[in-house]
């Protein structure tokens, strides 16, 4: 017996120390947990000061609420908190911080003194510890109504910790990243950073829309607020408010995304599958969204207690969030049009009030009552469906490799119309569309046109491209979808879960071309599958398809599939290089584009048209100076 190991309680010191290793991972998560209590503390302004990246000093000071002298040492134990009460407080958390444990673990690696004064207290009082080594020592002490907290040489007492932080940029770019996130959340409330003795950031209050977007310009930078959609939606307990970014201002990483919840920044995996999802079709393969979104909901249908950092929660009714911001984002982003990319940046324009389906009226999958009738009709079929100012034909390509049902889909979705709009621009300009009018075709690729700002290019097979491919997505989206009985079903194995999740989707799987049969606990057989779909591996579909439904309450995988398809169709159909159009037929395109929903990007993220202004056409050629 003597060799077994004797279970034995931790030194305070040791268990702060490791709490610590949650909490304190380097200068960054220090000042995040100080100036969380800062912002809790009711701090109109935050003045933070840094040397050698937080590091040797991180001091934070803030004109909150202050401490009482009494309570100074009482901040600095474990599980001291004056921000809950009991379970009920915990249920409905409104404030950053919580836990009662960051100033304990903070102190516990480094050398910790907090000043403080309350607005009826006639003077301050400071704490003092250093590595948990010794008892608080609390003194008076000369400070303002507010607190000061100084955190000095990090990790002194834990070499070994210290030893994994990076270059002194590399951890104040860290740092520096956590005070652009709180500024974010918080436009109420004055900013300034310094750095070695300089001036990084001064973000004063803002109080309008104006100041609120011109801070969002100082921590995203300009060209996110000039590429920057404004939106403000409400609805079912529901508000979600904002920038997101155009498709065309995508970045090649996710490090312009920033959410918050009740005001708490979040990296939640159902948001982010909601958004991947809304820009699922406008982006260029391997680039990412960029936005800055707040969503708020009644604190007692989200849990922020999840985890130590508090960076994720848990919502209740995770299926109706997923899809309230799905349909907000997907609707906003379909209704840009060429009009509201050239109008003035979301700086100086007022939040996009979305209404209807954008404002959550549909589920992700119900995008997905799709239809393939439209796509088996008889190439002699002239009953197509034609949108307005269409005045080109686009030619019928070759049909080896597709199924009789993906080949009836080319057809002429366009027959010739009249002359749509004058080759030059009118005496007036107010009756110049957004995208002008077609002045010549450069190379049998690109259309030139005039229009009020000065001149546009537009690549002609991208944009008719996205034009056929929105018109096969919404006469599928009108007219059913066909199922194609298998000749011998598929037998699947899963878990009971798995079976479970599909037996009660089933109505939506048929809804989609499927025909599902629960054969036992844990098997299903595949009795039907989307006739468009014949050529996909329907077991694997399914299971996917199954995985995310458990994971997110919505799949996106059946439509993915039937879009992949609908934009090889809309490829192929598309008028082609070094086709020589007319000029009817360039300004009947410029007037479909005007129409036609994410008409600024072809079906593979790329652009489909710029706008060159008289003031840089001005600067290629030293007008002015």
């Amino acid at each position: 017996m003597s060799d077994v190991p004797r279970i034995q309680l931790l030194s305070p010191r040791l268990a702060n120390q490791i709490a610590a290793g949650e909490v304190v991972e380097r200068p960054a998560s220090v000042i995040k947990e100080l100036l969380e209590n800062s912002l809790d503390s009711g701090a109109r302004r935050i003045d933070v000061d840094v040397e050698q990246g937080g590091v040797k000093l991180l001091r934070v000071r803030d004109d909150g609420c202050g401490i009482p002298p009494d309570d100074l040492p009482l901040a600095l134990a474990r599980h001291a908190t004056s921000k809950i009460r009991d379970l009920e407080d915990l249920e409905r958390v409104m404030s950053l911080g919580f836990r009662g444990e960051a100033l304990a673990s903070i102190s516990s690696v480094s050398r910790l003194t907090m000043t403080s004064r309350t607005a009826d207290a006639s003077e301050a009082w400071q704490v003092e510890t250093e590595g948990r080594e010794m008892e608080a020592r609390v003194q008076p002490a000369a400070h303002p109504v507010g607190t000061s907290v100084e955190v000095r040489d990090l990790f002194f007492n834990t070499p070994a910790r210290r030893k994994f932080l990076r270059t002194e940029k590399t951890e104040f770019d860290h740092l520096q990243e956590v005070i652009k996130r709180l500024a974010l959340a918080r436009f109420d409330v004055a900013f300034h950073l310094r750095h070695n003795g300089k001036v990084v950031l001064a973000l004063h209050q803002a109080e309008d829309d104006a100041a609120r977007a011109r801070r969002v310009a100082s921590v995203c930078g300009p060209a996110f607020l000039e590429q920057a959609l404004p939106i403000e939606i409400e609805r079912n307990g529901l508000r979600l408010w904002g920038w997101v970014g155009l498709p065309t201002f995508s970045r090649s990483q996710a490090d312009l995304q920033y959410f918050y919840v009740n005001g708490r920044m979040v990296r939640d995996k159902l948001v982010a599958h909601a958004v991947r999802q809304a820009y699922r079709d406008v982006l260029f393969n391997g680039r990412h969204p960029t936005f800055v979104l707040f969503l708020d909901v009644d604190p007692a249908v989200v849990d922020v207690n999840v985890h130590p950092t508090k960076h994720e929660v848990r919502f209740r009714d995770s299926r109706m969030v997923h899809d309230f911001l799905y349909g907000t984002l997907h609707r906003a982003l379909g209704d840009v049009r060429p009009e509201d990319q050239l109008a003035a940046p979301a700086s100086v324009t007022p939040m996009t009030q979305v209404s209807g389906l954008a404002a959550g009226e549909f589920a992700g999958q119900n995008e997905m009552s799709l239809a393939a009738s439209v796509l088996e009709r008889p190439q002699g079929d002239t009953s197509s469906w034609r949108g307005a100012g269409a005045g080109y034909q686009a030619p019928r390509p070759a049909s080896a490799g597709y199924t009789a049902e993906a080949q009836g889909a080319y057809r002429e979705f366009f027959t010739p119309l009249p002359e749509s709009g004058p080759a030059a621009l009118p005496a007036s300009q107010d009756d110049v569309p957004p995208l002008g009018y077609a002045l010549a075709q450069l190379k049998g690729v690109y259309i030139l046109a005039e229009n009020a700002q000065g001149m546009v290019l537009v690549d002609m097979h991208a944009a008719h491209e996205r034009i056929t491919y929105e018109r096969l997505k919404t006469a599928m989206a009108s007219e059913g979808l066909r199922g194609q009985p298998l000749l011998v079903p598929e037998s699947i194995a899963l878990s009971q879960r798995e079976a479970d999740c599909a037996e009660e989707h089933g109505q939506w799987f048929q809804m989609l071309g499927f025909e599902l049969q629960r054969l036992g606990p844990e098997t299903l057989a595949i009795r039907q599958i989307p006739s468009l779909l014949k050529q996909a591996e329907a077991t694997r579909l399914v299971r996917d398809v199954l995985a995310d439904l458990l994971e997110y309450g919505t799949s996106d995988r059946i439509q993915a599939h039937l879009n992949e398809l609908l934009a090889t169709m809309a490829c192929h159909g598309a008028v082609r290089a070094n086709r020589r159009l007319t000029v009817p037929e360039m300004n009947a395109l410029l007037r479909d584009m005007e129409h036609t929903e994410r008409s600024g990007q072809c079906n593979h993220g790329r652009p489909t048209w710029t706008q060159l202004g008289m003031d840089e056409l001005d600067k290629l050629f030293l007008r002015g100076r």
